[in-house]
């Protein structure tokens, strides 16, 4: 088994906390294992890839996924600080970004399984359902010295389940909006001082979420899609002196908001934003404050956003909001742009990571293996700057001349760190040395550590 070096060592020792001495000496073996693992990421592959298929004890390692007492919490707030410390200047604020994923899974013995909507699969003209496991995730985007793009590294992942499975389970449901306000809750008691932006897609934009985003406890704001339909109002006129009965909340109802694209009272403004891709594109934007309600529920003071690009058909006008009122047009998308980068997260992990691939059917197995594979993708970025934090070299070849670092090739420099040491444990069985032509060895350490 490679023995890491003193940077990885030190960057993980935040962690020693959430764990008790054996757990944690456990739970490093399995890490170093899923790192190094080219297939599936069970208990086994991990054990198998770090020389450790024969050794006795193997029920320990599982115990730490179904059985060990330790605190996801407190590795997710852990975990969150660390990103902070290493990407995040001082005073700067925390862009987080909310998605989810479904972990296409089967079996009789999973009791999270549920039948959803399988985003990757879907169209705009089909809806493809899947059964598996959904995941609501939080990220912190942040900016890498090796590329030009955001990353967005997850922190906190935690399990949504359907009614019906809630029912079955006999546990009290909670919507995806109910669960990102308990999130966000969290994340402010562990950053009370910190300015906050959540960034979520339109299954998101919701007036409770909002009003939790706008309490004086909370003090976050939210930006996501704002439906097209959304009743905006005017603010409420004072109520005359001595007049009686209940006060107003809200004033003249607004145009809607696809009313507003074709008026030719809208007022449009040319600006440059850095679009998906990372290339400079030129919308049109047009921008005011509202109240939004909703029947049942008090209004909500919203900056809105319209975005078209004239120049092209293709183009599909978006509108945005932002929960905070002051905040600049210009912002607001560049912040929801930002979204994509936990889509580009989510892909990474299931084609280098083994997302969907581990087998576990226990239920506390579940609750946290699939978390921790989505942690592990921020713990391979964080070691990789740790040891390449100016300039990481980058995987080319003659026909994919590759311009900046992706997370294969982070994943290919931790992996190679490892394996590249000279230090190992001592084997019990004396083997001869047996000289290997230098040619056919490179071949094989670049089969070995690069991912497919």
């Amino acid at each position: 088994m490679p023995i890491p070096a003193q940077e990885i060592v030190s960057l993980l020792s935040v962690f020693a906390i959430a764990f008790t001495a054996p757990t944690w000496k456990n739970a490093q073996v399995l890490l170093y294992g899923a790192i190094l693992a080219p297939g599936r990421r069970t208990v086994t592959s991990a054990l198998r890839v770090l020389g450790l298929g024969d050794a006795p004890g193997f029920g320990k390692y599982h115990r730490v996924l179904n059985r060990n007492r330790w605190n996801p919490w407190m590795l997710s707030k852990l975990l969150l600080g660390l990103i902070i410390t290493v990407c995040v200047p001082e005073g700067k604020p925390l862009i987080l970004l909310v998605d989810e994923t479904l972990e296409r899974r089967w079996g009789p013995k999973i009791k999270y399984l549920g039948v959803f909507r399988d985003p990757v699969r879907s169209t705009k003209k089909k809806v493809a359902y899947a059964s598996g496991v959904r995941w609501l995730s939080m990220a912190i985007v942040v900016s890498v010295p090796w590329t030009k793009r955001s990353w967005a590294l997850p922190f906190l992942t935690v399990v949504l389940l359907s009614p019906k499975t809630d029912a079955k389970l006999g546990k009290r449901h909670y919507t995806s909006v109910a669960r990102v306000g308990q999130l966000i809750s969290q994340v402010r008691r562990w950053h009370p001082d910190r300015e906050i932006t959540v960034v979520g897609d339109g299954a998101f934009a919701a007036v409770p979420l909002i009003q939790h985003c706008q309490r004086k406890h909370v003090r976050v704001t939210l930006v996501s899609r704002l439906r097209w339909d959304a009743r905006l109002f005017d603010w409420p006129e004072e109520q005359p002196k001595g007049k009686r009965g209940v006060k107003p909340k809200k004033g003249n109802r607004q145009l809607k908001l696809d009313q507003r694209l074709e008026d030719p009272q809208t007022q449009w403004v040319s600006l440059e934003v850095l679009w998906y891709g990372g290339e400079n594109r030129t919308l049109e934007i047009a921008t005011s404050t509202s109240l939004w309600h909703r029947m049942g529920l008090d209004p909500v003071a919203i900056r809105w956003v319209l975005v078209r690009c004239p120049d092209d058909d293709d183009f599909e006008p978006m509108a945005l909001f932002s929960s905070n009122q002051d905040d600049n047009a210009k912002d607001i998308v560049q912040w929801f742009v930002l979204r994509w980068n936990i889509e580009v997260t989510f892909e990474e992990v299931r084609m280098h990571l083994g997302f969907e691939t581990q087998r576990q059917w226990s239920d506390k197995a579940i609750e946290r293996t699939s978390p921790c594979l989505l942690a592990l993708f921020s713990l391979v970025v964080l070691i990789a700057i740790k040891l390449h934090p100016q300039n990481l070299p980058i995987q080319r070849t003659s026909w994919y001349d590759k311009q900046e670092a992706t997370f294969s090739d982070a994943l290919f420099a931790v992996r190679k760190h490892l394996w590249g040491l000279e230090h190992f444990t001592i084997s019990s069985d004396a083997a001869d040395p047996v000289l290997i032509p230098a040619q056919l060895f490179r071949a094989l350490r670049q089969i070995a550590l690069h991912p497919v």
